[in-house]
């Protein structure tokens, strides 16, 4: 389990900051993080990346002139199909966090898998553009698998069907994580991206990335005692995970960042 307190401390003065404004309600087949959350993942990755890397992505993104890192990071829910809806998540057994192929990915359809089929195709294709495909697929996948509810529960929809209220409108669970808490930091991606890039991720959180580890670190998440809020959200609830958020959105930067190192060197 991810140990959040270094960086909750460092995230405290962001209380203030938290305005209670409209939630715009998205469900799970639309966006996960939402377009800010993706974006602001994406320019955290593109800040960290090695120069051999920055150049080879850069030389995919000439493909389709005008695209960026953060452009691309929500090509995947905006493509979505039938055939690739089950790359976006996983679903765990309640009580049950351990990753098992056999019994969350049936048939290979989930997230575990497709990161780790897009990040073998980015590696050893040849066609530049199925590279750059599967670039678009890493950079939104490794995105929505810090998303703690896309490692959630099937019962639930990843908390599609938990209903609650949130800044005085109606929502669920999984929009209020996808836009609401960011949302109501009420910053633009680059403010967002500042403050996080000035707050090092602890040295526990500098492991190698591995999908199924992540999905295990964000199941973990959801199944802690107080993840489901009561159906109204308080200030304390922000506050207690507002913090959570950021190190997820920090960490996903990260971990994109050292995938495409990995890759490209």
């Amino acid at each position: 389990m991810v140990n959040f307190d270094q960086f909750a401390y460092a995230c405290r003065r962001l209380r203030t900051a938290v305005l209670w404004i409209s939630l715009v309600c998205i469900s799970h087949a639309a966006c996960a993080w939402g377009n800010q959350g993706h974006q602001v993942i994406a320019l955290l990755a593109e800040a960290q990346l090695s120069p051999v890397a920055r150049k080879e992505v850069n030389r995919l993104l000439a493909l389709e002139p005008g695209e960026t890192l953060a452009s691309i990071s929500t090509w995947a829910d905006e493509h979505r199909s039938p055939a690739t809806a089950a790359w976006h998540y996983v679903n765990f057994p309640r009580g049950a966090c351990s990753y098992e192929f056999k019994r969350d990915c049936p048939d290979g359809k989930c997230i575990v898998a497709a990161i780790e089929k897009q990040l073998e195709i980015l590696a050893t294709e040849i066609s530049d553009e199925k590279k750059l495909a599967a670039l678009k697929y890493v950079v939104h996948l490794i995105g929505d698998i810090h998303q703690p509810l896309h490692a959630g529960h099937g019962d639930d929809r990843g908390g599609n069907t938990y209903q609650l209220q949130a800044f005085m409108r109606g929502s669920n669970l999984h929009a209020f994580w996808d836009t609401g808490m960011l949302k109501s930091l009420d910053q633009d991606n680059e403010s967002v991206v500042r403050g996080l890039l000035i707050r090092p991720l602890p040295q526990s959180a500098r492991t190698l990335f591995n999908p199924a580890t992540t999905a295990e670190e964000s199941c973990m998440i959801v199944g802690k005692p107080d993840f489901y809020p009561e159906r109204i959200v308080t200030p304390a609830y922000m506050e207690a995970y507002t913090p959570v958020m950021l190190y997820q959105l920090a960490l996903a930067g990260s971990r994109l960042a050292q995938s495409l190192n990995g890759i490209f060197r």
